[in-house]
């Protein structure tokens, strides 16, 4: 399948694996490139320039395929290294970067000269479109279904993703909701040039979470996902579990009055607890509401081969049927 997506990035399939913070390791990142999809490394879960450059080594180790790194851009008392960090993309010869937070344009000129591909995350059309005139190459569109943060407008896939093809004119994927051969072909259908699946690659065999993470969301259903942190305007959508409950009970009873300090327990340091050591009810981990499609673990080829032989035969055979 040739995307705008596939040729951008030099891939086989149009399928993007985002970045996720203790799951976006070198062994994901090779398993989802290997089997045609673009992979991506997780900068900010390697915290320091020499991780990271350590990390996307064992990555080239591990295939010979374009991968990518996901840089977030936080706000912090006393933020990454950043420069250190985008120095050591540039020098490790990784040619395509997601980035994500906050506006990525002070960074965009020293990635465009190394001849770096940047897909930015947008929960908006606006941001989309403030994405394509500081030079950004594609977008990731994401929809109020996704996990982590999906912004503070709540519009979901089946209006965002028109929109955004009916406003850009480079390339996006849609991100959210996304776990099957229906996604794909519903986001090509609406525009998009293919799809970024976060939650689902976590239920795969290569993630190198622990095991009681991926029973969790084969568990899960669609109704399992709760808000956090809306009263702060840093909304992000997490899979409930008695960490989760028991801030949201914070939120309610503090109201107005609540600070990032009063439910710190619940989302700091979460995630070494939740993914590698497999404390389910450590606190707020993201999560989409796409757990509600996970049934199986399979390895990562596995997943893909599958997305790809049934989107086929749902353009090539249901569809072709029906507009016969």
């Amino acid at each position: 399948m040739k995307t705008r997506i596939t040729e951008m990035f030099g891939i086989q399939h149009p399928i993007i694996q985002g970045g996720m913070h203790y799951v976006g390791l070198a062994e994901m990142a090779a398993a989802v490139s290997n089997a045609g999809g673009l992979g991506i490394i997780t900068g900010l879960t390697q915290r320091t320039p020499e991780k990271l450059a350590a990390e996307i080594a064992r990555c080239q180790a591990m295939t010979d395929k374009p991968f990518g790194v996901n840089l977030t851009f936080l706000p912090a008392v006393t933020p990454p290294d950043y420069p250190g960090l985008v120095q050591t993309i540039i020098d490790s010869g990784v040619k395509i970067v997601e980035t994500a937070g906050n506006n990525p344009q002070k960074w965009l000129p020293a990635l465009k000269e190394a001849d770096i591909k940047v897909i930015h995350k947008c929960t908006s059309v606006r941001h989309s479109l403030k994405a394509q005139k500081i030079g950004c190459d594609a977008v990731s569109v994401d929809g109020f279904e996704c996990g982590g943060h999906p912004g503070e407008d709540d519009v979901t896939n089946f209006v965002l993703l028109p929109r955004a093809a009916d406003e850009l004119d480079i390339p996006f994927v849609a991100s959210g909701g996304q776990a099957d051969a229906r996604s794909l072909v519903a986001s090509l259908a609406m525009g998009a040039d293919g799809m970024n699946m976060g939650t689902r690659f976590i239920a795969t065999r290569e993630a190198p979470v622990h095991e009681n993470v991926k029973k969790a969301l084969v568990a899960a259903s669609e109704l399992d996902t709760r808000l956090v942190m809306r009263p702060l305007r840093n909304t992000e959508r997490v899979l409930t579990n008695s960490g989760v409950e028991s801030l949201l009970e914070k939120e309610k009873v503090l109201g107005d009055e609540l600070k990032f300090e009063d439910i710190i327990e619940e989302v700091s340091g979460v995630y070494p607890k939740v993914m590698t050591d497999g404390e389910m009810e450590a606190g707020a981990w993201s999560c989409g509401m796409v757990a509600g499609l996970i049934y199986d673990v399979p390895t990562v080829k596995e997943l893909i081969d599958r997305i790809m032989t049934e989107a086929d035969a749902i353009i090539n055979q249901r569809l072709a049927g029906i507009a016969a």
